[in-house]
């Protein structure tokens, strides 16, 4: 059944995403798509070990480093945390969680737009949704954003969504027990694969797959076309990254597991355990060789991914912290306490709050992505039935969008693409008005 379950999960070499895109976008789309594709994703991150290797790599990407936290300074005072930092800085994030073969989106106007009634039929007041509205409202500076599809399917929270590199299948895992698999061409569930207990999280590390579950992580391997069931006792498996051969999950009593990787279709049968959060691991990544967690006990934990010892406790969220990612030597924080903070490492090697952004409510889910420009922006969804974009390193909202319901998971796609999965089971997929991306 395992195996069953695997081949369904094998991918295609058509690059299009959604037919209701046009066929001069469908071509531009896989045409770029291909050339992103063969450009290594690990190189991208930074941590690619082959040589050689059969993808590109263009140029030597620079490590995620944590020096200073000094670089980060708002322009009219050194001192402060709660004005925004000045933008010269240009940071770039580090994503192994992510897909980081679509990192860029056809972006060029950077400012707020006014709170404007997009569809008429919604009755809308400055950009809030009437509870009765069929269609979902939004800005996104002046220039616009389009929902090009939505997916219907799950009934409950989705939690996790993947869009594989070279794949035309997007897979989206929810709290209702099953994993969909939608075809970007039609923008039809093509598959459904049940599960027994809710999806925890849904996410791709390299040519895997994971679905992380209660006590397990069900994974497919989709080279090698193998499903593996991986046991995990903890409870509920809320985060899942890998750095090289190394598994990590995240997991419901406050404990980290790890596995390392025996080969492309199975992992150690023992588990090493990382202890020392209290409450439930809420999220996960990996920078500069260490593992950065964030735990409903209101604390980050820095692992160094090696030695598996806890070298840092980073307190001042006052909530769960529920998202947490690497953008070049900065770790972005996000907490249900409403807000986003920024730690850097100090020349002393403490690693220290070196902004604060007051959000509108707690945060949710984090994503990172740039512009054709090359400017990084974080995609931030709160408990208010939003998503934010923020320009950085200055945090200026570049635009906003509102679903629903709370979205639970956001994924970053090709040419400007992205999805938001929100508490009611719904799949959006957004597409930002302009020129396209170089």
């Amino acid at each position: 059944m395992g195996l069953t379950a695997a081949r369904r999960l094998s991918t295609k070499t058509d690059t299009s995403v959604f037919k209701r895109l046009g066929t001069k976008n469908q071509q531009c789309i896989a045409r770029n798509h291909q050339l992103k594709s063969a450009v290594c994703k690990y190189w991208l991150q930074g941590r690619c070990t082959r040589n050689p290797c059969k993808f590109l790599h263009p140029d030597q990407p620079k490590p995620l480093t944590l020096k200073s936290a000094h670089v980060w300074k708002n322009p009219n005072t050194h001192n402060s945390k709660t004005s925004p930092p000045n933008g010269k800085l240009q940071p770039k994030f580090i994503k192994n969680k992510e897909n980081c073969d679509h990192n860029q989106i056809a972006m060029n106007t950077k400012h707020k737009a006014s709170a404007t009634q997009v569809n008429a039929d919604d009755k809308t007041e400055n950009g809030v949704k009437n509870e009765k509205c069929h269609h979902l409202n939004s800005w996104f500076g002046d220039k616009g954003l389009s929902m090009i599809a939505q997916l219907e399917g799950h009934s409950k929270d989705v939690t996790g969504i993947v869009l594989p590199s070279g794949s035309n299948n997007l897979y989206c895992g929810s709290k209702d027990k099953s994993l969909r698999v939608w075809d970007c061409n039609s923008g039809q569930c093509v598959d459904v694969i049940n599960f027994d207990e809710e999806c925890g999280a849904l996410v791709e590390e390299g040519s895997w797959i994971f679905a992380g579950l209660k006590d397990m992580i069900k994974a497919w391997n989709r080279e090698t076309q193998t499903a593996v069931v991986i046991p995990a006792s903890g409870g509920m498996v809320n985060a899942v990254t890998m750095f090289e051969d190394v598994l990590f999950a995240g997991m419901e009593d406050g404990t980290i597991l790890s596995w390392k990787s025996t080969s492309k279709s199975s992992f150690s049968d023992e588990a090493t355990s990382l202890k020392g959060h209290t409450g439930s691991v809420l999220s996960l990544i990996v920078g500069a060789k260490m593992l950065f967690s964030g735990s409903a006990d209101r604390t980050i934990r820095v692992w160094d991914v090696e030695s598996l010892e806890c070298k840092h406790v980073l307190n001042g969220h006052s909530g769960d912290v529920t998202s947490v990612i690497c953008c070049n030597q900065y770790l972005f924080s996000g907490s249900l306490d409403k807000t986003i903070k920024v730690w850097g490492a100090t020349a002393s090697g403490n690693i220290e709050e070196v902004y604060r952004h007051d959000a509108d409510d707690g945060v949710l889910a984090f994503c990172g992505m740039h512009d054709a420009e090359e400017n990084p922006i974080l995609l931030c969804s709160c408990k208010d039935n939003g998503v934010c974009l923020y320009d950085l390193p200055s945090f200026a909202v570049r635009g906003r969008v509102f679903t629903r319901q709370d979205v639970k998971a956001i994924q970053v796609g090709p040419e400007g693409l992205f999805f938001t999965g929100d508490a009611a089971g719904l799949v959006s997929v957004w597409k930002p008005n302009g020129e396209a991306v170089r």
